[in-house]
């Protein structure tokens, strides 16, 4: 293979850059012969993933027109852009650029070929003033191999006689062909020797231009367009070294873009055929059903069958390097069962069972699940979220329920489900972080998630002819489930005053601190701020994560403690948009662009979330109002971009067009955000069956229905409570056998209880302490026979009045 040894000035260029997360489509072939996934915007491509869809390896790839007296045109910033799927349900797309100065039209097909590792664009290029024969039109394609934009090397090449650019970083290569002879090309330097700048300041590509060896770099070429030859087809193909991705790319050009994309188009059409038909067309005519369950399909790794991760985009990526990817082409637990959700709501339980089966392959030793993943499993955030660890659980017991996970399969995921189940009941009620990332404490979210899983693997367990350890979760299900309101519910603020209400469920309130009268007492750091606006009293931070407690079966819609915390919800978080009302995820909530409109930095303030929308739909739904349901459906709807799909965040102040920023429309923030288009399917099939779709049975029946309430309260070193209503008994969990060496009357008499190991390995004792009047105190420690030694230290509960449950 042919390559000049000139060298381009400038090395190693500008420092790496990603671009803009507001696509307007995703693709991929469906193809186990093709691992390759594409992102536009703008009218051009964007990041195209290869191996793995967790691989990022290209920045960009746009076009650029150059004409008479020093004309010069880029597409992404100089036209008008329209984009459309080939049908309904088939992610590949038909673009036309329309030069804003009116000088030229460009219409596009994009694919990727189902038989290889190759994306196909099919280019049309028409002027509408003066001739064809006036202008020059380049490609400009910035590698950013294997999710690095730094220490790749581009040159110009050749490969059996065939002119290509070429590019090779971190175990990647890539060869770009062209069915019409490239003319001019050139490989150079970002912001010193590429092509842009090279066109831009002097009408023409320097020959000199060809090799940028290890950073920041980028390929240009010149498409030969010619009288009678206005068409062009792009092949972009990817290897593992540079003469494999030349072949692969020669190929798929040789086969041609009509048959590669009636095979893609195939591939969609079979997996939209499978699926149940809720169909819903916006007034843009996109069937917006069909545009979300092909944007969870794919997001569908195919290396590991059953991953997906939470978004192909980079939030803000204009903004950020290499050292800050974002985080969202990463598979998160939380995310992935959401994503099952949607594939079992849209009658795909072949694909929520494959995930269940990935979940299987990813679970810790210990039971847990990472923050965050590879689509391999390796875990890249080291944060544990008790949600993460709880939902798993859910989707096996909805797989079960649906009649997809019988005794016989069920039995193949019990080392799960035990292990998760011992995980949860373990380490929980308190939770590292909550489901944004965030704040360690008592989350009304990550508590209706934990206990309505305790429920589900305990049915499962049932299932299983395992009823002792099923009688366990349930008996700690109902003790947090009595404890909710103690944790985080809180009456007589400054927001009850103004809102005339008694109290409301509060965001989350901090892990028990022996300072604090009650958890709720405490402060909440508020993450994504300046220092000095960090921490906040949990009872001034509220979310509309509250209703994850009826999402997930433990509270009425009635209940009147839901109904305060929706007017705090409403009256702190709701934003009134063009297309209707918007929620924010939390009170002083720093995730989002500066009020000047700039990026999130690590600072910012939050925007509203579309997917809260769905949620609030959700819980209108349950609670009888169907009609207010499908409006908010209409507005997560109209909250969506180009292409129709659905951003992380939505603008919410007066627009800025210098930032690409309208009021109600997208943000910077991850675009499309897989989960919300998850929310967006189970929305449209509660709607059309009249109930919500996941709502868990075991809590509606448990404490809804039977009111059931638990004899007793737990104490734990990861949660040391301070006092129990009267009439309860004392349940003490440890870690290790022990002897609970305890007085009721400051020692005048002492009892010593052993605690029984059970299956989870709690070692558990329940003290009688329920006929002790209030403001009785227990004091105890403990005896350690392993170890042979004391505690020594006291610790104390006292006895308060009874409370309702």
């Amino acid at each position: 293979m042919a390559a000049t040894p000139t060298v381009a000035r400038g090395a190693p260029g500008i420092p790496a850059r990603w671009t803009s997360s507001a696509k307007s489509g995703v693709g991929t072939a469906l193809s186990a012969k093709s691992p390759l996934w594409f992102t536009i915007s703008h009218g051009i491509l964007n990041e195209i993933y290869y191996p793995r869809l967790d691989s990022a390896c290209t920045r960009d790839m746009g076009l650029m027109i150059t004409g008479p007296g020093g004309y010069f045109s880029e597409e992404k910033r100089d036209a008008v852009h329209l984009v459309e799927p080939f049908e309904d349900g088939v992610p590949a797309y038909r673009m036309v650029n329309t030069a804003t100065d009116g000088a030229y039209r460009l219409e596009k097909r994009i694919i990727t070929d189902p038989k290889r590792p190759a994306l196909l664009q099919e280019i049309t290029f028409a002027a509408l003033k003066g001739s064809a024969s006036d202008y020059r039109v380049y490609a400009l394609l910035a590698p950013h191999l294997v999710n690095a934009g730094m220490g790749n090397t581009a040159w110009v090449g050749e490969h059996k006689g065939e002119r290509m650019l070429f590019a090779s970083g971190r175990g990647v290569s890539i060869a770009f062909a062209s069915s019409l002879p490239w003319g001019a090309c050139s490989a150079g330097y970002v912001g010193f020797s590429d092509g842009w700048q090279q066109l831009r300041d002097g009408g023409a590509l320097d020959p000199a231009c060809q090799r940028a060896e290890d950073g920041n770099v980028a390929l240009t070429g010149e498409i030969g367009f010619a009288a009678g030859e206005g068409t062009a087809l792009l092949a972009l193909g990817f290897g593992a070294w540079p003469q494999q991705a030349a072949e692969i790319a020669l190929a798929s050009l040789r086969d041609g873009f009509d048959a590669a994309a009636e095979t893609y188009a195939g591939n969609w059409r079979k997996f939209q055929a499978g699926l149940e038909k809720p169909d819903r067309h916006a007034a843009s005519g996109l069937n917006t059903y069909r545009v979300s369950t092909a944007v969870l399909a794919s997001h569908l790794s195919i290396a590991r069958p059953g991953a997906a991760v939470a978004s192909l985009s980079i939030p803000w990526g204009f903004n950020k390097g290499d050292d800050d990817l974002g985080g969202y082409h990463l598979v998160w637990p939380r995310d992935l069962v959401e994503t099952a959700g949607g594939f079992l709501a849209a009658g795909d339980a072949r694909q929520a069972l494959q995930i269940l089966t990935y979940l299987r392959s990813i679970q810790r030793p210990d039971g847990h699940w990472p923050q965050n993943c590879w689509s391999s499993g390796e875990p890249y955030w080291p944060g544990i979220q008790m949600d993460e660890c709880a939902f798993p659980l859910l989707l096996a017991d909805a797989l079960r329920r649906a009649g997809h996970l019988p005794r016989a399969k069920l039995d193949d995921f019990l080392a799960m489900i035990e292990s998760a189940a011992s995980y949860v009941v373990r380490n929980g009620p308190v939770t590292g972080e909550d489901r944004w990332e965030e704040d360690a404490g008592y989350s009304p979210f990550t508590l209706a998630v934990e206990i309505a899983a305790l429920l589900a693997a305990a049915d499962m367990l049932d299932a299983c002819d395992k009823n002792e350890p099923a009688k366990y979760l349930r008996e700690t299900a109902d003790c947090w489930n009595g404890e909710i309101e103690r944790w985080t519910y809180v009456t007589g603020t400054e927001l009850c005053a103004r809102e005339s209400i008694d109290g409301y469920y509060v965001r989350i309130a901090p892990p028990d601190d022996g300072g604090a009268a009650s958890p709720k007492d405490g402060f909440v750091p508020i993450k994504n701020r300046p220092p000095a606006e960090t921490d906040r009293p949990a009872e001034a931070i509220v979310s509309p994560d509250a209703l994850a407690l009826v999402r997930f079966g433990l509270r009425a819609t009635d209940d009147p403690r839901i109904l305060n915390t929706i007017k705090a919800i409403d009256a702190e978080l709701r934003c009134d948009l063009p297309q209707g009302p918007v929620w924010y995820r939390y009170t002083c909530d720093g995730y989002g662009e500066h009020e000047d409109g700039s990026p999130f930095d690590g600072t910012g303030q939050g925007r509203p979330w579309p997917l809260l929308t769905g949620e609030r739909a959700h819980y209108e739904l349950a609670a009888g109002r169907h009609g207010t349901a499908a409006e908010l459906l209409e507005t997560f709807e109209r909250s969506a971009g180009v292409g129709g799909l659905l951003p992380e965040q939505v603008w919410d102040r007066p627009d800025m067009p210098e930032r690409e920023l309208r009021l109600g429309a997208p943000s910077g923030s991850a675009m499309p955000l897989v989960w919300a288009h998850a929310e967006h399917i189970k929305l449209l099939r509660s709607l059309r069956d009249g109930t919500v779709f996941d709502m868990p049975p075991q809590g509606v029946d448990r404490y809804i229905k039977r009111k059931t309430v638990s004899p007793f309260r737990t104490w734990r070193f990861n949660n040391k409570i301070r006092s129990i209503p009267a009439g309860k008994a004392l349940r003490v969990e440890l870690s290790a056998r022990g002897v609970v060496h305890w007085s009721s009357d400051k020692w005048l008499t002492v009892r010593d209880d052993k605690t029984a190991e059970n299956a989870f390995g709690v070692h558990l004792v329940d003290l009688d302490v329920a006929d002790l009047p209030p403001g009785s105190t227990i004091v105890f420690t403990f005896f350690w026979p392993e170890a042979g030694r004391w505690e020594n230290v006291d610790f104390t509960v006292g006895i308060d009045p009874s409370d309702s449950q």
